[in-house]
């Protein structure tokens, strides 16, 4: 038996990007080693802040989208609270 048979599209992309996100967080770990600066690294986690939160964000819209027709709507709106929370947590 195959095992992505019983697994979702939206679970595949949703790991997929989390895959990404490792690999972009990994290769900017590895560039900052590379420059061997701190003004450098300091842009490279400026970087970092954009890409973390639009993955998270691309993320959760796919896992909710497909879930959403098993929701209620006041339990989108708990979600969307919650993530909304998250991002504000991020920014400050």
């Amino acid at each position: 038996m195959n095992m992505f048979v019983a697994i979702k599209w939206a679970l595949l992309v949703m790991v997929g990007l989390r895959l990404l996100s490792g690999l972009i967080e990994i290769s900017a770990a590895l560039l900052m080693l590379k420059y061997n600066s701190i003004e450098r690294a300091v842009a490279i986690n400026a970087v970092l802040a954009i890409v973390g939160p639009s993955i998270f964000l691309l993320s959760i819209a796919i896992g909710l989208i497909s879930v959403a027709d098993k929701l209620s709507p006041s339990k989108l709106v708990f979600i969307a609270t919650g993530v909304a929370l998250i991002l504000i947590g991020i920014r400050k």
